[in-house]
Parts: structure tokens; C-alpha cells; sequence
């Protein structure tokens, strides 16, 4: 691969997906993109270069598909889902109690596992949701993974990758060597293509909102432009939840962290601008984070 090949894809993948690629990265494309030249049946990577350029979008869409990670398994990093179970949904819940309905976007779901993981943080909350109406909204740029999420099937490998065993047994069927979440699960999540960087306020407003281990492989004007968005979608008193290593820490002033929660954030409007119920759901969030 040629160093104007290297940066056309940079520039294009850039445009594409948000995904920033440092010049040093010329082996992971190289990677990823030659077994796909392989499949086209073209000899190389500056072959498939030269067909997308010609206007071939299919493959460009498949490019884009192949430099995307979708890394992810079931209840990632643990401290986030244990914080929606111990702190988030009980206040929700409180906050929520005369429209008794909670809309959560998990904004990189991947294959799945994030959202279900959700969905059964959601069905464990037991009588303390009994009743409501929940909506999990998950979005994803790859239409690949959405199918698979959507199918809702999982090998040997990805059921032991963070699920607990009791879970397992609770929510899945087995079918030979593959794992079949159960419809009850599978039906609380509307899976749908979504690119961040594209306008996504059709969405509408979210109580929760998930944004995990996504916003690393963007740039910093792509993660301001991203956080200001979503924090119009949150409703004033919701939570933001983020990857590990990410933070809004020196990058936006529109959201705050919660204080105890790692990974946590709150809208940064001051609840007297926000009103009496955003304020009240505000202190809630925040006491049960004590």
C-alpha cells in the first residue's frame, strides 16, 4: 500500500465512521483490508484502492465495515451495569413514578451484548419496574453486526465472556453448541443503523444513554460535536455512561461526573434552569451514588 492509498482510506474512513487513524497505522488497514481485496477478487489493497475510487459505494461501505471494531461482550467492565442496578435505576424509577416509562439508547451496541446485558439489568429490576414501559433503542453503523444482534445467538466463547452463569441458564436456550437468548429479551430491544456522526435527533430523548468505547477512535472536534448532541437528547436529570477509558473531563462542559459512579455523567445544565422535576431526579441520582 501505497503512502497516497494510506491516506485516501484515512481521510475516507474519517469522513465515513468518525474512526481517526494515526500515520502510524498502515498495518492494522493492511490487516483488515487485505483479506477483503482477497474476497473481491482483487490482488491487493492498492487494486481495491483504485475500485473505490471508480464509485464502487458497496465496496466503500464495506471498507468501512472492516476497519470498524466490535469488540464488546456481555456486561462489559461490570462497574456500569452494577451501577444502573444500584444506583441509576432505583432513582430513575423514583423520578419516573407517575409516567412510569424509561427510553435507554445504547448508542455502539455492536452484536448485541450491551443492550441485552440492559434489557436483563431491566427484567432483574423485578417489581420495581413491574408495569412499565421501557424502551431500549441500540444503534449501530454496521448493518453486519445489527443482523446478528437482532438473531440474538451466541457461541460457547461469547456466552462466557462476562455473562453470569445464572444468567445464562435464566435467558438462554441451547441449541448444540450455540446459545439462544429467550424472545422475552430479545423483543426489548429495536435494533437500528445508525452513523454518530450523522444527526441522530430523530431519536428523540433518552433517560439513559450509553456511549461506551466508541468515542476513543474519534478525534477531539468529533467528540465535542457528539457529546453537544447527545446532550440535548438526555432528559435533565438522565445519565450518560461511558467506557472505561473515556471521559468528558477537558473535552466538554455539557455534561459533569457523578461523583463515587467511575464512567457516570450527568447533565452540567444547573437544575434551576432545568426546572422542579429535574431537580428533584438530579438528587436522586445523586443520593443513591452515596
Amino acid at each position: 500500500m501505497t503512502p497516497l492509498d494510506y491516506e485516501y482510506l484515512r481521510k475516507l474512513l474519517k469522513e465515513r465512521s468518525g474512526l481517526d487513524l494515526s500515520a502510524d497505522k498502515q498495518y492494522l488497514v493492511e490487516s483488515r483490508l487485505a483479506p477483503l481485496a482477497r474476497r473481491s477478487g482483487l490482488p491487493g489493497i492498492a487494486e481495491l484502492v483504485s475500485k473505490m475510487k471508480s464509485g464502487a459505494e458497496p465496496l466503500v461501505a464495506e471498507v468501512v465495515e472492516a476497519m470498524t471494531t466490535n469488540e464488546t461482550f456481555f456486561f462489559r467492565d461490570k462497574v456500569p451495569f452494577d451501577h444502573l442496578k444500584e444506583a441509576v435505576l432505583p432513582a430513575l424509577a423514583q423520578a419516573r413514578a407517575a409516567r412510569r416509562a424509561l427510553r435507554i439508547w445504547c448508542a455502539a451496541s455492536s452484536t448485541g451484548q450491551e443492550p441485552y446485558s440492559i434489557a436483563m439489568c431491566l427484567k432483574e429490576a423485578g417489581a420495581m419496574l413491574s408495569g412499565w414501559r421501557t424502551e431500549i433503542v441500540a444503534t449501530d453503523l454496521s448493518l453486519g453486526v445489527l443482523e446478528k444482534a437482532r438473531a440474538g445467538v451466541f457461541s460457547q466463547f461469547e456466552v462466557q465472556r462476562g455473562l453470569p452463569i445464572q444468567m445464562l441458564v435464566k435467558y438462554f436456550t441451547q441449541n448444540g453448541e450455540l446459545w439462544q437468548l429467550n424472545a422475552d429479551i430479545r423483543s426489548m430491544v429495536q435494533f437500528r443503523q445508525l452513523n454518530l456522526l450523522q444527526d441522530f435527533s430523530h431519536l428523540g430523548t433518552f433517560d439513559i444513554i450509553f456511549c461506551r468505547n466508541v468515542l476513543i477512535y474519534f478525534d477531539q472536534a468529533t467528540k465535542i460535536n457528539i457529546f453537544d448532541r447527545m446532550s440535548r437528547m438526555i432528559e435533565p436529570d438522565g445519565v450518560l455512561a461511558l467506557g472505561a477509558a473515556e471521559s468528558v473531563v477537558g473535552i466538554t462542559n455539557a455534561f459533569k461526573p457523578f461523583p463515587d459512579r467511575r464512567g457516570l455523567y450527568c447533565s452540567n445544565v444547573t437544575p434551576a434552569a432545568r426546572g422542579g422535576v429535574a431537580s428533584l431526579g438530579l438528587r436522586a441520582v445523586a443520593s443513591a451514588a452515596r
